[in-house]
């Protein structure tokens, strides 16, 4: 948009004749949907890398995110058992059904 505007203040004060003025307007007119195309597609170019970057690092991030959930429990059973020796006792059938261990 600053490109076209520039243009066209450009042309209004360029010293020229008025006759030449108007086809230079012309001509920047006729060019314009070919340049809301182009700028139009490098934005949706421009969104779609975001997107795929977006995607990429929510990608990572759950992984991470899994991987931490992962060390965590596995920490967590290490300490149950430094303090709880019993916890890796395996529970019988008879205290599985009466809730006692």
């Amino acid at each position: 948009m600053g490109s076209v505007v520039g243009t066209v203040v450009g042309l209004l004060v360029a010293p020229r004749s008025g006759k030449e003025t108007r086809q230079l307007v012309k001509k920047s007119a006729e060019a314009l949907p070919e340049l809301a195309e182009d700028l139009s597609t490098n934005v949706q170019v421009q969104a779609n890398r975001l997107s795929e970057s977006a995607l990429r690092n929510w990608d990572e991030t759950l992984i991470r995110l899994k991987e931490a959930i992962s060390a965590g429990l596995e920490a967590s059973q290490q300490q149950q058992t430094l303090y709880n020796p019993e916890a890796q006792k395996p529970i019988s059938e008879s205290s599985k059904t009466t809730g006692e261990r």
